[in-house]
This record gives C-alpha cells, structure tokens and sequence, in this order.
C-alpha cells in the first residue's frame, strides 16, 4: 500500500491476505473509512502467532517471506523466521538438535527472520504458523518434523513445553488441493488430456494447484482468464518457473471422433465466470477444429 497516497476521506479497502500492523496503524490515525475485506483465516493466522509471542514462543512460519500475507503476518510477531518448504524447515530442525553454523544459518534466512534474531536461544520454544495458501500436507509434515526435534533435544515429556501448532490452512484452498490430488491419482483411470488451472497468475494458491498435477507428470496448464485458450489451438499459460508461454493445446483435435477429458479446478478466489468463460472457449475451441457439434 502506498501510504503517502492516502488522504483523508479517502475509502481504503484492506484485501483478502490483510495489511500489516503497521499499516493498520496507519489508517487508524487518519481520517479514512476502512472497508476490511481480511479473510477469516489470515485473521486466525495472526491470532495464533499472538498467541505465541504471549507464550514467549517464536513463531516457524511456513510461507514465502516476500508473500503479501506473510509480510502482514510477521508484522504481528516480536520473534520469527519463515521456512518456505520442507527443505528448508529441515535445516531449521536440525540446528535445533544439532546447532551448527550460526553465521551461516542466518545468512541464509538473512531475508526471512525477524531483527536481532539468535538461534542459538529463539529456536528453544516455537510455535507453528503458516501462509495461508501453503500445502496442508507440506505444513503438516513440517509440524511433525518440529516436534520430533523437540522431542530429541528436550525428551518426549517436556517437549510439549517447546512447540505449539493449529491448524490455519484456508478450507476453500484445502478443499481445492484435496481434489486434485484425487484427479491425479486417478488419471490413468479417467484417460486424462490435460487439468486445466484458472486463477490469477500471482496467485500463491493458484500456483501451488498447478504444482501437484506438474510434479506428477500429468499435462496441465494455469491460464488467467479465457482469452489464454486461442482459436488456432494455442495455450497461453503460467508454467511452475513463473514464465508466461504459448504452445499447441489439444492434441488430435482435428479428429472429430475424438472426445477430451480433462480435469478443471481454479484458485480459491477465481470467480465462476472466470472458470465458465474457459470452458466456454475449449467447447468452442473443439466445435471449430472439428466441424462436429459438442
């Protein structure tokens, strides 16, 4: 948010993945009306790492630290560092059991820690959080593999005393996740072309859709609207690098006995016109190259 841009008067609405304190703060000392549209599990992510600076805990978040969400949730914690993946989260674990290169461990998390930060003595007591939009699975694994830290430096008694989690995974971003991996696992069974991702480009949840069906190996490709899909049988798509490029779409499409089978989801704030435009386009799509009747 461009703070210098805000005038008294003036209408600010607050997004999904909120604002930080800071800004918050902000806004709370002008004369503004704000209109907060802050999803309700981004708002149960800040409660629960309140809860943990209150404990005296420091908050393991799983996220992307330059993520907008994440950016507003760090902002409501004293002391925390964001691990993005699992990969990362063990290095986390393991200087937790094992300590190590204290220099090195945080020129590596230089960009995902909070000020001043030690982990020779902030990785003593933690408390998972998470970016709302992250893998469940993922988030899920990396709690596991946290407490199992704990329990090897602290004993299985006093562990409980050193991690603290709940579980702050937006259901609607779950709900997608949950079945996809249903249409991936099924996708011999169901003679899959392609599954089809809609969503904004710089959608994190969007983007995590696309990796599931991508990381097995099935073709499929994240559009931004309808007009991605050309009527000369090109796809213009987001790959998993973040790069934007066109290739050919539906293979055979010329045959008219062909039929296509795809799997379809969309990001957790697509709208329904965004996914119905796109489906529109593909009918059409074969009904042109075919000269058959869908």
């Amino acid at each position: 948010m461009n703070e210098k841009k805000v005038e008294d008067g003036d209408v600010v609405i607050l997004p999904a993945f909120g604002a930080s304190f800071e800004e918050m703060s902000l806004m709370n000392e002008k004369n503004v009306e704000v209109v907060d549209t802050t999803c309700p599990w981004v708002s149960k992510v800040w409660n629960t790492v309140d809860q943990h600076q209150r404990k005296g805990l420091t908050s393991v978040i799983h996220g992307k630290y330059g993520h907008e969400e994440t950016i507003a949730t760090t902002s409501f914690c004293e002391d925390y560092i964001c691990v993005k993946d699992y990969k990362e989260a063990e290095m986390v674990a393991d200087y937790i059991v094992n300590g190590g290169d204290k220099e090195a461990f945080l020129k590596y998390f230089e960009k995902a820690v909070s000020k001043g930060f030690d982990p020779d003595t902030m990785l003593d007591k933690v408390g998972l959080a998470n970016q709302t939009t992250m893998y469940k699975k993922e988030t899920r694994a990396i709690g596991q593999l946290m407490q199992k830290a704990m329990m090897k430096k602290f004993g299985p008694v006093d562990a409980k005393d050193h991690y603290l989690e709940f579980d702050t995974i937006c259901d609607a971003t779950q709900e997608r996740q949950d079945a996809i991996h249903e249409l991936v696992e099924n996708a011999s069974e169901l003679d899959l072309d392609f599954i089809l991702v809609v969503g904004g480009w710089d959608s994190s949840n969007t983007a995590h859709l696309l990796e599931i069906p991508q990381k097995a190996g099935i073709r499929s490709f994240h559009i931004n609207k309808a007009d991605c899909i050309g009527a000369d049988n090109t796809i213009t798509h987001r790959t998993m690098s973040g790069d934007i490029v066109t290739e050919k779409f539906i293979e055979d499409i010329e045959d008219a006995g062909k039929t296509v089978v795809m799997g379809v989801t969309s990001g957790a704030s697509t709208p329904d016109k965004a996914v119905q435009d796109s489906l529109s386009s593909i009918f059409m799509l074969k009904k042109l190259q075919s000269g058959k009747e869908e």
